[in-house]
């Protein structure tokens, strides 16, 4: 099992990266695990993805739509792609769990 060394605090994560908790993240643990995964600096339209991503996994327990996340927060259609080499990035970096296969297939660009 990995770990991220955070702030006196260690945060656990699964074999491919993603939290184990979904109350371990905040946007310092963000910042980690963008640079880990290669992302690059967390600019405010990726945070606000993140922050989206996030907020609708808590209510819906479920992963959002990648059009809906780029319409509600105001983004060009295809956000999450111009921002994240892959959407999958994205969630891992919003501390969401691994998504199920079907999930991989829908992410990929123009499906």
């Amino acid at each position: 099992m990995a770990t991220l060394d955070y702030s006196y605090s260690i945060i656990h994560l699964d074999e491919e990266g993603y939290l184990r908790s979904f109350d371990d993240w905040n946007e310092d643990v963000a910042h980690i695990l963008a640079e880990r995964e290669g992302v690059g600096r967390l600019t405010k339209d990726r945070r606000d993805i993140l922050l989206f991503m996030r907020d609708y996994y808590r209510k819906f327990n479920s992963f959002p739509i990648l059009d809906v996340v780029c319409k509600n927060i105001r983004q060009p259609k295809e956000c999450t792609y111009e921002q994240f080499p892959d959407p999958i990035l994205a969630w891992k970096i919003a501390g969401l769990p691994k998504p199920v296969t079907q999930v991989f297939s829908l992410t990929k660009h123009n499906v």
